[in-house]
Formats: C-alpha cells, sequence, structure tokens
C-alpha cells in the first residue's frame, strides 16, 4: 500500500532563521544570545524544566501546523517520527555530573526521565494528540531523513493518514569531539495526502521522499561507482524521471563515507558542511521545498557507514 504524500506545513527554528527559506542559503550566523526564549515561542507556563531540544521541536512544530492549516482531525490518524543525534547529550552529561558529585539522590525529577531518548518526541504526541504512531530515530547524521522515511512508510501501511516529521538537536558540550560542528534547533514538516490537499484547496510545497542505505567505512574507498548507480537508482525510485534536470546538495564531513559519496555526485552536487547532528540534511530539504525551483536531491553520510537520499519536488506550477 502506498500513499501520495505532500509537505503542507513547514516549520524551522534555529539560531540562524526561522524561515525555511532561510533555512538552506542563509548565513550560518547566530544572533545575540539568548536567541531561544521559550516562553515567547511556547507560553510562560509548562515548558521551562523541558529540555532545549525538545522546546525547540514543540516551537517548530508549532510553526508547521500554522503553516499547513487544517489538521487531520481524527487523533489516531496522526502520526509523527522525530531524528536526533545530540537531544539528550546535555541531559546525560548533568546527570553523569550531579550523580558523580552528588548522588543521585540529587537529580531532578523534572529533567531525569529525559535519560531517555523517546521523551524527547513523546512531549510533542501528547501536546498536539499525535496517536497514530511516535517514531524516535538516532542513526547518524541521518536520523531526520529516516524520519521522514519510516513515517511516509508507515502512512502509506496504513498506521496514520497524517505525518510529523524532522529534526532536533542541542549544542554538544564543551569539550566534546563533536562540539565544533555541533547543531541546535529543530526542523518540523508536515505531510499529508495529495487528495486531501487538493480537498482543502491547498497547494503545498510538493512531494518530498526519502530512502536510506549503508556503505560499510572499511568499503569505502573505491565505492564511488557502485555508490553512483544506487544512488541514481534511488532518485529514480523516489520518482525523479531518468534525464530530468535536478540540482543536488551534498551535505558530508570529511570520513571515507562522504568522499565516496562526494565522488560518486561529482563536480556537479552543491556542497554543504555536516554538522555533528542530523539537523543540517533536513534544512536543506526545508529550504528546497520553500525555494520551490525544480526537483533537487538531498545526499547525506556519516563516518559510521549511514548514508540518505531524500528527492524534494515542488508542485507544477500552474
Amino acid at each position: 500500500m502506498s500513499t501520495d504524500l505532500m509537505v503542507s506545513g513547514i516549520g524551522v527554528v534555529t539560531p540562524w532563521s526561522d524561515r525555511a527559506g532561510e533555512a538552506a542559503h542563509g548565513p550560518r550566523e547566530a544572533g545575540p544570545e539568548p536567541w531561544f526564549d521559550h516562553r515567547e515561542r511556547l507560553g510562560p507556563r509548562g515548558y521551562k524544566y523541558l529540555p532545549s531540544a525538545t522546546q525547540y521541536l514543540l516551537a517548530a512544530t508549532r510553526q508547521a501546523l500554522a503553516d499547513a492549516g487544517e489538521p487531520e482531525q481524527q487523533e489516531e490518524r496522526r502520526g509523527a517520527a522525530v531524528g536526533t543525534n545530540s537531544a539528550a547529550v546535555a541531559v546525560h552529561t548533568a546527570i553523569d555530573a550531579t550523580v558523580v558529585a552528588e548522588g543521585a539522590r540529587m537529580l531532578n525529577p523534572a529533567t531525569a526521565p529525559y535519560f531517555s531518548i523517546n521523551l524527547f518526541g513523546s512531549r510533542l504526541a501528547t501536546e498536539h494528540a499525535l496517536k497514530g504512531f511516535n517514531l524516535t530515530l538516532t542513526s547518524p547524521r541521518v536520523a531526520g531523513l529516516e524520519a521522514i522515511e519510516a513515517g511516509s512508510r508507515a502512512v502509506g501501511l496504513g498506521r496514520a493518514s497524517w505525518l510529523l516529521a524532522g529534526a532536533t538537536e542541542e549544542a554538544l558540550p564543551e569539550g566534546d569531539p563533536g562540539a565544533r560542528t555541533s547543531e541546535r534547533g529543530a526542523v518540523a514538516l508536515v505531510l499529508e495526502p495529495a487528495d486531501r490537499l487538493r480537498a482543502r484547496g491547498v497547494r503545498g510545497y510538493g512531494h518530498c521522499a526519502a530512502r536510506s542505505l549503508f556503505l560499510p567505512p572499511r568499503a569505502a574507498a573505491g565505492a564511488a561507482d557502485r555508490l553512483r548507480g544506487r544512488i541514481a537508482a534511488l532518485l529514480t525510485e523516489l520518482g525523479l524521471p531518468e534525464g530530468r534536470p535536478h540540482r543536488t546538495v551534498a551535505v558530508v564531513d570529511d570520513s571515507p563515507v562522504a568522499a565516496a559519496v562526494s565522488a560518486a555526485l561529482g563536480t556537479g552536487a552543491t556542497r554543504v558542511e555536516a554538522g555533528a547532528g542530523s539537523l543540517e540534511p533536513v534544512l536543506q530539504v526545508a529550504g528546497a521545498l520553500a525555494e520551490g525551483e525544480g526537483p533537487v536531491a538531498v545526499v547525506t553520510a556519516a563516518g559510521e557507514g549511514n548514508l540518505a537520499v531524500v528527492l524534494a519536488t515542488p508542485p507544477e506550477r500552474t
């Protein structure tokens, strides 16, 4: 079973921009601190003790829902899939420090439950009555794109008819190996069946479909030719007609796996430095959808071997 899903709403909350169109193309320069006030974004009560990554995700979701308009009315038909790599790192660091210095009895009961990565999306599900399913994905760098893939597959299997997918990250503590490129913020996308959008008279941002795969790091050397064919096959599977012009964005680091991806994509791809988490690839997808200029393929890879390909296709102009 498959469902023709289209993006109807986009929400972006980062230190650089709150507008999806600037998410992919604006300068990565943080504004004056504090850049995020949960009281202004979410309300004066009930959010103070939530971890920052949850606050970002809730704020991005509010933007996306306001952008999408009418939600699915049946709560059991609403699903959510969220990717993250570092949402819990700051919480874990604080828990470790408290236990070592003062003992477990001094843990904050409001924040301690967030040692579980699944809780970062559970508040989202309860606040917006997303009762169809609630997934959290954590694969390195590709988690946000896997959220689109896994969530869309679950909708296609009939487990929901409306999807909130995205990613959220919090900055890594100073001294962490990835702190230099750590990310903070969230992106949320609302995906609905195309026929529902047409019935509402909404054009939407277009289609967004993802596939993930794995390249063992030990096999990365010399894998470019094979990977080139695999990426091309995935784009065809995602709906890109053979030979149709499209723009390609590669979100990569300096790992051997990313080098193989860069070689496979060739010199025509736009290269964007990957952050330590899963946020940048989803920001690129949001920016491509908001820009609405032709199909855009976003390809990303992590040194651990995780790869993902997303095709963002704006609706035909009329």
